[in-house]
């Protein structure tokens, strides 16, 4: 089955203060109304944050796969988050977290292998709940 792919960029999702430092909780507002206001159940998404300037903490990357778990009926088949190579530690950890959650969600530094991932028809083990065969 063909993949139908759509992406997002950081910008569209990633609100700072006037002081530069990141609104987090614009930013869940945003990434939460874009889930659940945008039918993504027939997509595989890419989030790409490689030209974000911010950095979250670990506590507030979980927090935002929390968020984003209350949209989870319109969530996509699979999420490729794209970063730069110094932030993988911090999207993998908010992947990890989303996965505890049941959705589909790898980090990667490159296009290519995300796309490759994104339209594999394989099932990731790791988030596959239940050994059921869904990928949410």
């Amino acid at each position: 089955m063909p993949a139908t792919i759509k992406i997002i960029h950081a910008t569209d999702f990633i609100k700072a203060t006037a002081e530069g430092e990141i609104d987090l909780e614009e930013s869940k507002r945003l990434l939460v109304e874009f889930v659940s206001t945008t039918n993504l159940v027939d997509y595989e998404l890419i989030m790409d944050t490689r030209k974000a300037h911010s950095s979250m903490s670990v506590t507030n990357l979980w927090y935002l796969a929390a968020e984003i778990s209350k949209a989870g009926k319109n969530l996509p088949r699979k999420t490729a988050i794209l970063c730069p190579r110094e932030r993988f530690d911090h999207v993998a950890f908010f992947a990890l977290c989303a996965q505890n959650r049941g959705f589909n969600v790898r980090a990667f530094t490159g296009y290519e292998d995300a796309m490759e991932w994104l339209i594999s028809d394989k099932l990731d083990p790791a988030t596959v709940p239940d050994g059921q065969g869904s990928t949410r």
